[in-house]
């Protein structure tokens, strides 16, 4: 009786050190700026949470893995950082929840700086899922158009930060602040953490582009998208 040939696995995705400092940045960023989020702090006339200083970062490397190393990386760091940062949540919650010795008076502290209450964690995760998303299918579309004129990537950046960093805020104030704030304060919020965060892209996108320069020298060359990628959000296996 012969036997049937064995059906060849599928090719296992490999992971440059490059990428996985990436990864890594990505998600400590993304869980350092939420942590922060609990402070405010003023910049001339306007009033804002001091995780803008960090949560843009994240999307600067979000362009940074999209433009070397394609859509479908990008997805998978976006669900790891989206994983990571519920992870911690959870173990807070825990840490929250155990019972403290009697030398421990930190507790209305604790509660004040890690309680966030279950609206904002919601409104927080949905707007960063569907925002980093924007960002990523943005910058990947519009690569896939100019091809591998690499001197767009000033104008993918930005444009890509503009919609992703709109669709978050567009998300996350009206869920977090809806009836709780006036509409027109949400709104204001909405507009004025977009005009800030994409002028923090625009700031830094010197750097950026370095950045960019530096990680096609390391990695011999760039993964570029086509046609055939699935931009479906889930498709996370898809590498």
């Amino acid at each position: 009786m012969t036997q049937s040939p064995a059906t060849p696995e599928a090719p296992r995705a490999s992971f440059s050190p490059t990428f996985l400092i990436l990864a890594v940045l990505f998600c400590v960023c993304l869980i350092v700026a939420n942590l922060m989020e609990i402070k405010t702090i003023d910049i001339g006339p306007l009033t804002i949470t001091a995780g803008v200083i960090v949560f843009p970062i994240s999307y600067i490397i979000n362009d940074c893995i999209v433009e070397i190393y394609g859509f479908a990386r990008a997805r998978f760091v976006i669900w790891l950082g989206f994983a990571m940062n519920l992870l911690v949540t959870l173990l807070l919650q825990i840490g929250l929840w155990l019972p403290g010795n009697a030398e421990w008076h930190g507790q209305e502290a604790m509660d004040l700086i890690f309680g966030a209450v279950p609206r904002i964690l919601a409104a927080s995760f949905t707007a960063f899922i569907c925002g980093s998303m924007v960002n990523a299918y943005v910058m990947s579309r519009m690569k896939l158009r100019s091809g591998t004129d690499n001197r767009s990537f000033s104008l993918r950046a930005i444009v890509s930060t503009v919609l992703g960093e709109g669709v978050d805020s567009a998300i996350f104030f009206p869920l977090a602040f809806g009836g709780i704030l006036p509409w027109d304060v949400v709104i204001s919020l909405i507009l004025t953490q977009t005009l800030l965060k994409t002028c923090y892209e625009i700031l830094i996108l010197p750097v950026t582009l370095r950045v960019v320069r530096r990680l096609r020298r390391i990695e011999g060359a760039f993964i570029a998208d086509d046609s055939t990628k699935s931009y479906k959000w889930w498709k996370i296996n898809e590498l």
